[in-house]
């Protein structure tokens, strides 16, 4: 078996379509064809096929000087074959010329990617992973370790505000204000987050600087899927300092299309968008250094559970959380939080 590349719009077809046909679709939920397409910009996908011309394997190769010298692959999914994952890993070492593999990432770990390592029963998220256990075996058996080792986490709704304890005298002493997202306004707030989240991300070892195009790319029809109540951020006398960024979780409209979001699809997903109020995903948090410790987290949890609760939200899941990272992880446990999958990227090679 060898790898090849995507040519053809039959080639891309195959490759986006895979997934839906390897995976139980009740607990995988694809990548949007049109996200994929952009990442076609950068990297070179490629599929494993079978005798009879069928997928079986599938992987991206690229490389981002922001990341270090090594090689980057994503997209990685794989029949339980292990000629199947030599094939994949085959190309991704030619294109590594001896440098080391990182992945999946598709197109940086703080974007999407990731392999999950437990939870398996246990449906995935819009931006998060899901696989079946036999990935992280295959990674391993190959000689891949884990790197920045984290969980997704699930809190349920009711009454979890309550575990966000902030005295609100300290607004007016401390010139706190809480702003919100808008539909309307969104391109003109993306800088404001964007400054403050690489800023509180910069300390950890897999982020990577987050450009404007990026970030414009990543939120693209977001606003009109935008709760206005799940993206908040706080001033301290006039100065952003800490965010939250949420929005209703589509993870079920995107399994049933299969991850097509063409025009009739998002036509379907802006008209039926009140079904998906009733789960939610915690993209990104952070506060900039020189006010974290401060429990301004703590106000825009609250703020943001007692949003959730009260427009008849149930679960608030959230992306992957490094397990060294005992803030995050304490606020989660704090409201009754549980772990729903653990979460790792793999390398092989030189650090």
């Amino acid at each position: 078996m060898r790898a090849t590349p995507v040519r053809t719009r039959a080639d891309f077809r195959d490759f986006c379509e895979f997934p839906a046909r390897l995976h139980p679709r009740d607990k995988y939920v694809p990548l949007p064809a049109p996200v994929i397409a952009g990442h076609r910009r950068t990297a070179t996908l490629y599929v494993v096929r079978d005798h009879r011309g069928r997928v079986v394997g599938r992987t991206s190769t690229h490389r981002d000087a922001a990341f270090g010298a090594g090689q980057l692959f994503g997209h990685t999914e794989f029949t339980d074959d292990d000629a199947v994952f030599t094939a994949l890993m085959d190309v991704v070492s030619r294109a590594a010329g001896g440098r080391s593999l990182f992945g999946p990432v598709a197109l940086l770990p703080n974007q999407t990617g990731g392999v999950i390592t437990s939870g398996f029963g246990r449906r995935g998220f819009v931006d998060s992973a899901w696989n079946p256990a036999y990935y992280p075996a295959m990674y391993e058996r190959h000689g891949f370790t884990r790197r920045f080792e984290a969980d997704t986490w699930a809190v349920e709704v009711a009454g979890s505000a309550d575990a966000y304890k902030f005295d609100d005298s300290r607004l007016a002493a401390e010139r706190l204000v809480i702003r919100h997202g808008s539909r309307r306004g969104l391109r003109h707030q993306l800088p404001i987050l964007r400054k403050m989240l690489n800023a509180s991300f910069a300390q950890l070892g897999y982020y990577t600087e987050i450009s404007a195009e990026q970030l414009a790319e990543q939120t693209d029809g977001l606003a009109y899927l935008l709760d206005e109540g799940l993206l908040v951020w706080l001033e301290k006398a006039g100065r952003p300092v800490a965010f939250i960024v949420a929005m209703p979780d589509v993870s079920e409209f995107l399994m049933s299309t299969g991850g097509r979001l063409g025009p009739i699809e998002q036509l379907r997903l802006l008209a039926t968008r009140s079904r998906y109020r009733r789960d939610a995903v915690l993209v990104v948090k952070g506060v900039v250094p020189g006010e974290q410790g401060q429990g301004y987290m703590t106000l825009l949890s609250r703020e943001v559970h007692r949003h959730l609760e009260a427009n008849g939200y149930r679960t608030l899941r959230s992306t992957f959380v490094e397990r060294d990272n005992a803030a995050s992880t304490a606020s989660y446990r704090r409201a009754g939080g549980r772990a729903l999958h653990g979460y790792t990227f793999y390398q092989r090679g030189a650090a």
